[in-house]
């Protein structure tokens, strides 16, 4: 039996909806500029052909999402709603766009929130941006949904609102990149396996979070998720 010089610690996990089972997370990748509003309003183009990927660990996760600490090191963090694709499978190589859907295991709700005043510093200095990306609980999920049980439409419509204000819409099928795209082009770059959690991208309307502040995020038909950012105990 293995020894270990310190506690090993838990394995991520994220609960599958309607069973005692649990999907242990693997890796965390997050597609960047997937939505073409959302790109503009950060200053930037989307290039059709290059997919902008980055990765959040997967300890970032916060499962069912609830109240959670305003995070360190930022006064400005963002919102960011995204469908989450589950991977069931390890690929051997590279998975052919027409056979990305054999490796789903299920689709989920995800935020993927950004301290945007560290990403900004970062982008001004041509900087990685990983710690304005991923940090404690910057990965609000829902139970994951088995492909077996349902799946969201196509032009399902991803939302969220804050305070009960809308601030992001659009639907599903304005994503630039669709998931089979996205499984190919990182299959090309990584070696996926059973337990990644790939975050589609957000559209446009991404704004501040404040302490006392309370969001709800939803994708049409299929999923919904609640949280909460704790009143501070003092001023930021």
């Amino acid at each position: 039996m293995a020894e270990f010089a310190i506690p090993v610690p838990p394995i991520p996990l994220v609960p599958v909806e309607n069973q005692a089972a649990s999907f242990p997370v693997h890796r965390i990748y997050c597609v960047g500029r997937n939505f073409a509003d959302h790109a503009r309003e950060m200053g930037m183009e989307v290039d059709r052909g290059t997919p902008v990927f980055f990765c959040k660990p997967a300890d970032a996760i916060l499962p069912g999402g609830g109240e959670q600490p305003y995070p360190s090191a930022t006064t400005d963090l963002h919102h960011e709603v995204e469908l989450v694709v589950a991977i069931g499978r390890d690929a051997s190589g590279v998975i052919a766009r027409e056979d990305a859907g054999h490796y789903i295991y299920g689709h989920a709700l995800g935020l993927d929130l950004t301290r945007r005043d560290l990403q900004a510093a970062a982008k001004a200095k041509g900087l990685p941006w990983d710690v304005a990306k991923g940090f404690d609980r910057s990965a609000p999920i829902s139970a994951i949904v088995p492909k077996t049980a349902r799946v969201p439409d196509a032009d399902a419509l991803l939302w969220l609102s804050v305070n009960g204000q809308r601030r992001q819409a659009a639907p599903l099928s304005d994503m630039v990149f669709d998931v089979a795209d996205i499984l190919h082009e990182l299959s090309l770059r990584f070696e996926l396996r059973a337990g990644d959690l790939v975050f589609m991208g957000t559209p446009a309307g991404v704004a501040a979070l404040h302490p006392g502040d309370r969001w709800e995020a939803g994708i049409e038909g299929f999923a919904t998720l609640a949280g909460s950012i704790a009143a501070a105990a003092q001023p930021l």
